[in-house]
């Protein structure tokens, strides 16, 4: 059954069309990743479903009497103090209020059997009986379950009893989440849903989507829980959709396979005009030595056709590259070492006699929930929280890419930053720029201005200018998309020096990680292998 279907739908905000006839259809039980770079308008699309905005033209069909769910990006403060179990319990109001209507009636039934009035209790014991078969079609006995398998899920346990208000943003985010899984809808609109979730509950939320009898569209930046959970992918692409009937990783073959069907095309239709032209110069040639109009004739009809051929455009098969390369000397084979190290912050143990080691050319990711001390181990590691028991290679020279990433003033413009940071000629610096993808006039952008994927390759501009042999990552893929994760990944397996990175993107670490340093229990214990060798270990 179509649950949702857009035709030909345009949106423009006045500056341009952001979607230019989107043409989608979503079935019953499907799970729906969409996909495309930032600024595309995925986004868009979900609020246009949910009705939060309206199209320019086009039509938007959602199945009559759907429930629909939708996670926005950025949670809003509420306006009133409310407590985050308060703000879990509205989507069950209606069913609090049927079972305050039964308790009502309960009392009331007792009243009129005392009465012995017989009239009174038989029509009671109807409504009694019709609100307890509502309730019982609501699914009213199982909201203590349901309640607790979320919230327990989701790791609220601890947060019910605190105001939403007072949350973290990410704390906010996952109970905004859970409140949604929580009404239960016909269609879930997921917009970035796994942001600030630790892998734990990553791998129960992933589970929970796959057992989900309703239909879920995803936003999501997380390629492995697109792959886990969708069942079909949309790529969202100059303002047109395609739909490839599997994964996210599916969609890249079928990209692939028709990116290369495309270039077939293309080198097909370059043959015959390459043909006509040679055709054209051959009849011109024939028609000036014979002096003859009929070779005039064809000559200026192939011309025509020529002209009036819809030309395909060479479609670019090499991906665009991030330079990360080092050219000062190689550190020596024991990069970092932790030996016996304790690390504490404030009450909180974090580390007790912990050991670590990090060799030349690795490629190590830290992992843990959230709470563990990763960024603040990578602080120790970096000096600016006190420790003992951490050594680091003289001669590594050490790069530091921080979660929030901040520079010395973000009035300035990308270009005056990088020079601030590097001595060059404006020439030089516009050379090295343009490698990180700053062409043009982008280099006169401000840095506040600056999108998280911007902010991070600027960064990396900074950084391999410097001779830097030891990269230090934290969460590197925050807020950037698709094609620049993949484009940083390329950049890191390239890369001829040290890596330790903290990452819960699970493709990431995939992808790039030769040894697992895992967090917990106060202890760092070390796996060699990658993520899902890590993962069969540990039998998840």
């Amino acid at each position: 059954m179509l649950e949702i279907g857009m035709n030909n739908v345009v949106r423009n905000f006045g500056f341009g069309n952001v979607l230019n006839g989107v043409n989608l259809e979503v079935t019953t039980g499907e799970r729906v990743a969409l996909v495309g770079r930032n600024g595309t308008g995925k986004s868009t699309i979900l609020k246009i479903i949910y009705g939060e905005e309206i199209v320019t033209s086009g039509s938007v069909q959602v199945r009559r009497g759907a429930t629909i769910g939708y996670l926005e990006q950025i949670p809003e403060l509420l306006a009133r103090e409310t407590l985050t179990r308060e703000l879990l319990m509205e989507p069950f109001a209606e069913l609090q209020a049927i079972e305050e209507r039964l308790r009502q009636l309960e009392a009331q039934m007792s009243a009129s059997t005392a009465a012995r009035d017989d009239k009174a209790l038989e029509r009671l014991m109807r409504s009694y009986a019709h609100q307890q078969e509502l309730y019982e079609s609501l699914d009213g006995y199982g909201i203590e379950e349901r309640f607790g398998r979320v919230t327990t899920g989701f790791g609220l346990t601890e947060l019910l009893d605190r105001p939403f208000n007072a949350l973290s943003g990410g704390q906010k985010t996952i109970v905004m989440l859970a409140c949604v899984m929580l009404r239960n809808p016909d269609i879930l609109l997921l917009d970035e849903p796994t942001n600030h979730l630790d892998m734990q509950t990553l791998e129960w939320f992933e589970g929970y989507l796959a057992r989900y009898k309703g239909t879920v569209i995803i936003v999501s930046h997380d390629r492995y829980f697109l792959d886990r959970v969708a069942t079909k992918t949309i790529l969202l692409y100059k303002g047109k959709c395609t739909a490839f009937m599997g994964n996210y990783s599916f969609s890249l073959k079928e990209q692939e396979r028709l990116l290369m069907l495309e270039f077939e095309q293309y080198k097909n239709q370059q043959k015959k005009i390459e043909a006509m032209e040679a055709a054209i110069r051959r009849y011109r040639d024939w028609a000036a030595r014979a002096d003859n109009e009929d070779f005039y004739r064809r000559a200026k009809e192939l011309e025509k056709r020529l002209e009036k051929m819809d030309k395909l455009e060479r479609p670019e098969l090499e991906k665009a590259q991030i330079p990360l390369s080092f050219t000062g000397n190689r550190s020596s084979k024991e990069v970092l070492k932790l030996q016996g190290v304790t690390l504490q912050i404030g009450e909180k143990l974090l580390l007790r006699q912990a050991s670590l080691m990090l060799f030349f050319r690795d490629k190590g990711c830290l992992i843990g929930d959230n709470g563990s001390g990763k960024t603040t181990l990578l602080r120790a590691i970096l000096g600016e929280i006190p420790s003992h028991g951490i050594s680091i290679a003289e001669n590594a020279k050490i790069g530091y890419v921080p979660q929030e990433i901040r520079f010395a003033d973000d009035r300035t413009s990308v270009l005056d930053t990088f020079r601030g940071e590097v001595i060059c000629t404006e020439g030089q610096a516009r050379n090295i720029l343009a490698k990180y993808f700053f062409f043009g006039e982008d280099v006169y952008k401000r840095v506040a201005a600056l999108s998280g994927g911007e902010k991070v390759l600027l960064k990396l501009a900074v950084l391999m200018q410097h001779e830097i042999n030891l990269l230090v990552l934290d969460e590197p893929t925050n807020h950037i998309d698709i094609e620049t994760r993949e484009m940083l990944e390329n950049a890191l397996l390239d890369f001829d020096g040290t890596i330790l990175f903290v990452s819960h993107d699970r493709y990431f670490i995939q992808k790039i990680a030769q040894r697992i340093f895992a967090i917990g229990n106060l202890e760092i214990i070390t796996y060699e292998g990658d993520y899902e060798e890590y993962r069969a270990y540990k039998n998840l």
